[in-house]
C-alpha cells in the first residue's frame, strides 16, 4: 500500500500526501478494506489551517516508527473538516461522548462498519507534563483491545451509536413565546464576562450571531445593559490581538479571557459574521471605530482572500509558516519593530501596541502580539498612527506568508457575499456589492443544480467530494440571493432564493423523511454519496458552532420570505421551523443565537422600506442606499421602478404615507 492522498483536492490531504503513513481518503474503499483485513480503523480528521493538525502530523504521522505501528495494525483514513463537514459533526458528537471534549484534530478510532469505540483529540508521541498518553503507546493498547476484547469494542460502539443518533436531532418541538426569547437573553447575559466583554472564560471566541440579536433587542426596547453588552464585546475584540491590528479581519479565538492571545488562524467564515456585526453595531450605535474595524476586515479580505477574477473567496489562512512556528508572522520582537520604525514611531507602537522585551508568546518570549493597550493620546500620536501601521504592514508583507486555502466553499462564499453586501451599503464601498453579486452570480450558475441543490465547492467538475449536498450551501445561498435581492431590487435574486427554499422542503424537510417534528436534516437522501458509518444517521443542527446553524439561518430566510412577499406559506414554514426547536431554544442561548434571531422575526413585527423612482442617480437611488443603511431589526427593503422618488416605512400592518426625499425619509426611520 502507498498513500493515495497525492491527488485529492484537499489542501489539507495533499500536505500530508508525502507521510510515510498509508492514507487513505474517506470513503467505502476504505471500509472495505477495513472489513477484508478485519482491523480498526484509525480516523484522523483536520483542516489545513489547524495549528495542532500539523503539529500532530510532525510529530507522529511524519515518524517512521509510529506510520510502522499505524500501517501494521490499521487502516488509516484521513479527512478534511471543511470538506466533509458532515462527517465531522458525526464523529466529533462520538469522541464528546468519550472525552467530553472535540475539536481538532480529531482522533478516533472506528470498527470496520465505521463506528467509534474509541478516540480523543490531539496525541502527544510520548506522555506529557498534562498526562496525555503518547500515541504509539494508544495505538498498542488500541490493537490489543480490538484483538482480545472484540466484545467491549463492540459494546463501546453500540452505546456510542445510540448517542450519536439522539444527540444529532436537535429537535424538540414546543410552543413559540415571547418566554423563549426573553429567557435565552437572559442566559447570555449571565455568561457575558463584565470586565473584558464576551461570553465565558478561556478560551474564547466571538459570538458574532448573539451581538447582532443582542443589537436588536437594544433597538426594541431602550435597555441600556443590551448595548452595554454589546459594546464592550465589540470593543474587547477590537482592541485585543484577536483582532490583526496590523492587517485587518479577525483570528479564530483567544486563548486568554483578554482576548490578546489567540489561535493564529484567519477563518473565512469568522471574518465574515464579524464583518456583519461591525457593521451592525456602526449602523446602530454610530461609533467612528465600528466602522474602522469593518473597514479593516474589507480590507484584508479583499488583499487576501478575495479572487475577483473569477468571482471567489478563499477558505482561510494559516496560523504558521512552517512546522516550528507558532504565530511568527504576525508577531513582533522590540528588535523587528525597531528595524521597521523610526525612533519616535516605535515609541509610539511600543505604548499604543504593548511592544515589550517579554512578550506573550510561549514558544518565543520576545515575540508580542499586538493589542491596543492604550489609544493615542494627543492628535499628533493620532495622526503618526496610520504611518507606524503603514510602516508594519509594509515590514510583515515582506515576510513568508502562511498558507492560503483558495478552495471555494460555497456556504462560506455565499456568507462573505451577504456581508460585503451590508458593507457595501453601510460603508458605503460600491467596490463591495461588485464583487459579492460577481459571486453569487457564480454560485447560482455553476452550483446550483433544480433538483439537486447546491454543490458544496466552486471550480470542480462534480461540485465536491462525492457530490456532497449539504443543507448549508442551500440556506446560506438562499440569505445572501434575498441580500442581493434587497441590495439590487432585481427580481430574479428573490426568485432564486424561493427555487432554493422549495428545494430545501422537498430534500431536506424532516416530516419528508419520516420525521412529524420539522425542521430540517444537514444532509439530503443520498446527499453525500454513500451511508458508510454514521453518515445514514439522520443529523438536524440548531447551534451556531462555529458557523451559524443552518437550521436558524432556514428560519431567519424564511421570516425575510414572509416580510418581503406577503405570502402566508412562508409565514406557516416559519412557524413549523420554529416550533420543532421551540423546545429547546432558551437552552441554547449563545449557541442557538441565530434560530432566536428567528423568533425575534417571528414574535415581533418587521420594518419593510419599499422605495419605487426611476432607476440611476437621483432621489430614488439615495433613498434606497439610506434604507440599506439604517439600522433597524427585522428590517427589509424593496426598491420598485417607478416615475417619481417614493418612499414608505411600513412597522408591522402600520404603514407611512409616501415621501420624496431622503431627508423625509431619514426622519421616518429614525
Amino acid at each position: 500500500m502507498s498513500n493515495q492522498l497525492a491527488a485529492e483536492p484537499s489542501a489539507y490531504l495533499q500536505s500530508a500526501a508525502h507521510q510515510p503513513v498509508h492514507w487513505h481518503p474517506w470513503g467505502p474503499a476504505a471500509f472495505d478494506r477495513a472489513r477484508a483485513l478485519d482491523r480498526p480503523i484509525l480516523l484522523d480528521i483536520g483542516a489545513v489551517w489547524c495549528h495542532w493538525c500539523h503539529v500532530m502530523d510532525r510529530e507522529s504521522y511524519e515518524d517512521p516508527v509510529t506510520a510502522a505501528v499505524l500501517n501494521a495494525g490499521f487502516v488509516c483514513v484521513k479527512v478534511d473538516r471543511d470538506e466533509r463537514p458532515d462527517v465531522d459533526a458525526r464523529y466529533q458528537r462520538a469522541v464528546q461522548a468519550l472525552t467530553g471534549q472535540g475539536g481538532w484534530p480529531l482522533t478516533a478510532f472506528l470498527t470496520p462498519q465505521g463506528e467509534v469505540f474509541f478516540g480523543g483529540t490531539y496525541f502527544p508521541p510520548e506522555q506529557n507534563a498534562f498526562c496525555r498518553p503518547g500515541f504509539v503507546s494508544v495505538l498498542r493498547q488500541i490493537e490489543r483491545l480490538y484483538r482480545d476484547d472484540r466484545a467491549k469494542v463492540d459494546a463501546n460502539a453500540l452505546a456510542l451509536r445510540e448517542h450519536v443518533a439522539t444527540a444529532l436531532d436537535e429537535g424538540k418541538s414546543g410552543a413559540v413565546s415571547g418566554e423563549i426569547l426573553e429567557e435565552a437573553i437572559a442566559r447570555i447575559a449571565r455568561v457575558f464576562d463584565v470586565r473584558y466583554g464576551g461570553f465565558g472564560n478561556a478560551p474564547k471566541f466571538p459570538h458574532p450571531q448573539a451581538l447582532e440579536l443582542l443589537i436588536a433587542r437594544w433597538k426594541d426596547s431602550g435597555e441600556g445593559w443590551l448595548r452595554e453588552v454589546a459594546e464592550k464585546t465589540l470593543a474587547g475584540m477590537a482592541q485585543g490581538g484577536i483582532h490583526d491590528q496590523v492587517g485587518g479581519g479577525f483570528h479564530r479565538y483567544s486563548v486568554d479571557e483578554h482576548w490578546i492571545v489567540p489561535h493564529f488562524e484567519k477563518m473565512s467564515y469568522d471574518n465574515s459574521e464579524l464583518l456583519k456585526a461591525y457593521c451592525a453595531g456602526f449602523a446602530a450605535f454610530g461609533t467612528p471605530r465600528w466602522r474602522e474595524v469593518a473597514s479593516g476586515i474589507v480590507d484584508w479580505v479583499f488583499a487576501v482572500l478575495a479572487d475577483t477574477t473569477n468571482g471567489a473567496f478563499a477558505a482561510s489562512q494559516d496560523a504558521d509558516v512552517g512546522p516550528d512556528d507558532d504565530g511568527d508572522y504576525w508577531t513582533w520582537t522590540v528588535e523587528e519593530a525597531r528595524a521597521a520604525l523610526s525612533p519616535d514611531e516605535l515609541d509610539l507602537a511600543r505604548r499604543v501596541f504593548d511592544i515589550e522585551p517579554d512578550g506573550e508568546m510561549h514558544h518565543n518570549p520576545a515575540k508580542n502580539v499586538l493589542w491596543r493597550r492604550r489609544e493615542p493620546a494627543t492628535d499628533a500620536e493620532r495622526s503618526l498612527l496610520p504611518r507606524v501601521l503603514a510602516k508594519l504592514k509594509a515590514a510583515r508583507d515582506r515576510r513568508p506568508a502562511p498558507f492560503i486555502d483558495r478552495t471555494a466553499y460555497v456556504n462560506w462564499n455565499a456568507m462573505m457575499a451577504a456581508a460585503f453586501l451590508r458593507a457595501g451599503a453601510v460603508l458605503d464601498r460600491p467596490e463591495c456589492n461588485t464583487l459579492a453579486l460577481q459571486v453569487l452570480e457564480r454560485i447560482w450558475s455553476e452550483a446550483w443544480r433544480e433538483n439537486d441543490g447546491m454543490r458544496h465547492v466552486l471550480g470542480r467538475p462534480n461540485g465536491g467530494p462525492a457530490g456532497t449536498r449539504l443543507l448549508d450551501d442551500n440556506v446560506q445561498s438562499a440569505a445572501a440571493f434575498l441580500d442581493a435581492y434587497e441590495a439590487t431590487g432585481r427580481d430574479a435574486w428573490r426568485d432564486r432564493a424561493i427555487a432554493v427554499m422549495t428545494y430545501c422542503a422537498t430534500a431536506h424537510w424532516a416530516p419528508h423523511r419520516g420525521d412529524p417534528t420539522g425542521g430540517y436534516f444537514d444532509i439530503a437522501p443520498g446527499g453525500n454519496g454513500e451511508d458508510t458509518g454514521y453518515l445514514a444517521t439522520r443529523a438536524k443542527p440548531v447551534q451556531d458552532a462555529p458557523t451559524p446553524s443552518p437550521n436558524g439561518v432556514a428560519a431567519l430566510v424564511l421570516a425575510r420570505l414572509w416580510s418581503l412577499t406577503d405570502a402566508p406559506e412562508w409565514r406557516e414554514r416559519l412557524d413549523r421551523q420554529l416550533g420543532a426547536f421551540a423546545g429547546v431554544a432558551a437552552e441554547l442561548p449563545l449557541h442557538g443565537a441565530t434560530l432566536l434571531g428567528a423568533l425575534d422575526w417571528a414574535l415581533h413585527p418587521p420594518t419593510r422600506v419599499e422605495v419605487a423612482g426611476p432607476a440611476g442617480p437621483g432621489a430614488a437611488c439615495a433613498m434606497h442606499l439610506l434604507a440599506l443603511q439604517r439600522f433597524r431589526p427585522r428590517k427589509v427593503v424593496v426598491r420598485r421602478v417607478a416615475e417619481q422618488p417614493a418612499a414608505t416605512v411600513c412597522v408591522g400592518t402600520t404603514c407611512s404615507l409616501p415621501v420624496a426625499s431622503p431627508a423625509a425619509l431619514e426622519a421616518l426611520l429614525t
